[in-house]
């Protein structure tokens, strides 16, 4: 008998396969969570987006936070935001895998955060690899950056624009590219 239910599952890192008994369970999860993504992207007052996002990821989200909607998450309460976090417009974050971003993180426009991923077989193709992403300390992701499954990148770490990440960036490291190669130390 399974005796943790599929989001805890997916936060270890289990692959979920797609006839799995609970697969629903994420897509009802996820138009719960798009109820409150519509209110939170149609408001202008900074307080109501922190309080529909604490609601959307089931953690206080601190005041310091600033957020620029629209944000795009698809489930939420695997995301975990820091404080003076700065969250810039259009960014999307699928959370299934674990999503966590530190203290004074900056996060450009159109940045994405996929903690989520397939195999390539054709045949499991339809099946869910969640891996956690963490994003440390004074990082600064740029615009249009992707960041993919299973990626930390390291504190006070820059990610520059239109940059694919799909291994782990260190500390004190500038990153571009695609993939993302080392372009300086600072």
């Amino acid at each position: 008998m399974q005796t943790t239910n599929i989001f805890e599952r997916l936060k270890n890192g289990e692959t979920i396969s797609a006839n799995d008994k609970e697969a629903h369970k994420m897509r009802e999860a996820s138009f719960a969570t798009k109820k409150l993504l519509v209110q939170m992207n149609n408001s202008s007052n900074p307080d109501e987006i922190r309080n529909f996002l604490s609601q959307i990821t089931n953690n206080e989200i601190d005041e310091s936070v600033t957020v620029f909607t629209p944000l795009h998450i698809n489930y939420g309460k695997h995301t975990k935001i820091g404080k003076n976090v700065f969250i810039n417009f259009d960014c999307v974050f699928l959370d299934l895998g674990g999503i966590t971003i530190e203290d004074n993180v900056m996060i450009a426009p159109k940045v994405s955060l996929l903690s989520e991923g397939h195999p390539t077989s054709i045949e499991n193709r339809h099946s869910l690899i969640p891996k956690p992403i963490h994003i440390k300390k004074n990082a600064w992701i740029g615009a249009n950056a992707t960041i993919l499954q299973g990626v930390t990148i390291g504190e006070n770490a820059v990610v520059a624009a239109g940059t694919v990440v799909s291994n782990d960036v260190p500390d004190n490291t500038i990153v571009g590219g695609i993939p993302a190669k080392i372009l300086k130390t600072i």
